[in-house]
């Protein structure tokens, strides 16, 4: 199949395009938030092909798109005419978590059965309310980066973008809160905006650092903290497992499910997180164990094998 899909978020991305079909991704010259093309940060194979971004989309030939954000439905017809589940075979994967009041935002394809929405956790599907659209959950699936935990360095590792815009969404106050007690290291962009927060932690603030670089830097932390208390399920907390990290995380949307207790320590208490912090930080080989236990978790049940068989279950039956 030729699969249309804008670039919206890369690592999830990454492994989607990973399967056996053909996927357009449109382009323009400034690489906007409509026109990112092909990824920089991330490594893509051949088959993901560049597409004009704009009207000279209506010269290529596609099978079925895969909506991400709500104005790329209007964007789809002015770009090439085509009307998402009329013209074309669709479906809408969302990938966040409400934004208005939790159980009762009605998802703004509720009101159409023509396109199904795709959401990426079982948490997603019950705090949407998703109306008359068909609805259906693909669990993520992650590119194995190979165990590349050493644990050698006493410090929490975390993946945050924009961590002080997204404050409490992203559970930065708790990073500061654990940072008074744990050496912490933060990867993610708006790295200076954070240091402003962390002082201490300065010189351990890495900006924008490419993916593989990063699942073989953090793998020298001794853990890895996911502080996020409204998301659908980090990418960067899966990576993380399947590095082979043991894991402290907020007992928040998707995370319980995600992180059993082999792999790590998951409470809505951050002093729980600290104290189990503070133990590994002195038992590096009670770390590495849980470690290897999310790894292990993380590849059965995230597994990409099974995210492209989802995938492509889901599309061939929306193409028919």
């Amino acid at each position: 199949m030729k699969v249309l899909a804008w670039h919206v978020h890369g690592s999830w991305m990454t492994s989607f395009v990973q399967g056996p079909d053909e996927y357009l991704v449109p382009r323009d010259e400034g690489r906007s938030r409509d026109g990112m093309g092909r990824a920089t940060s991330w490594d893509w194979p051949a088959s993901v092909r560049e597409v004009p971004a704009g009207e000279g989309l209506r010269d290529e030939a596609f099978d079925v798109v895969v909506l991400q954000r709500p104005h790329e439905v209007e964007l789809l017809e002015r770009w090439t005419g085509l009307r998402a589940g009329v013209d074309v075979p669709a479906v809408y994967v969302e990938h966040n978590t409400p934004a208005g009041p939790a159980a009762a935002t009605r998802h703004h394809l509720a009101d159409r059965s023509d396109v199904p929405v795709v959401h990426v956790t079982a948490f997603n599907a019950l705090m949407w309310d998703s109306g008359a659209a068909p609805v259906r959950v693909v669990d993520h699936g992650i590119v194995d980066p190979g165990p590349t935990y050493t644990g050698e360095r006493e410090r929490v590792a975390v993946v945050v973008n924009e961590p002080v815009r997204r404050w409490r969404v992203a559970g930065t106050d708790v990073v500061v809160r654990v940072a008074e007690e744990l050496p912490v290291e933060v990867y993610g962009m708006g790295m200076d905006a954070l240091a402003e927060h962390l002082p201490r932690h300065e010189d351990h603030l890495h900006e924008n650092v490419r993916q593989s670089d990063m699942h073989v830097a953090m793998g020298g932390a001794r853990a890895y903290l996911h502080p996020y208390r409204w998301t659908s399920l980090g990418l960067s907390l899966l990576e993380a497992m399947t590095v082979g990290m043991p894991v402290l995380a907020l007992a928040t949307t998707e995370a319980p499910a995600a992180v059993p207790p082999v792999a790590g320590v998951v409470s809505a208490d951050p002093g729980a997180l600290v104290a189990a912090g503070r133990r590994w930080m002195a038992d590096p080989a009670e770390a590495r164990e849980r470690g290897l236990a999310a790894r292990e978790h993380a590849l059965a049940r995230y597994g990409l094998d099974r995210f492209l068989a989802d995938w492509q279950d889901v599309l061939r039956e929306v193409v028919g």
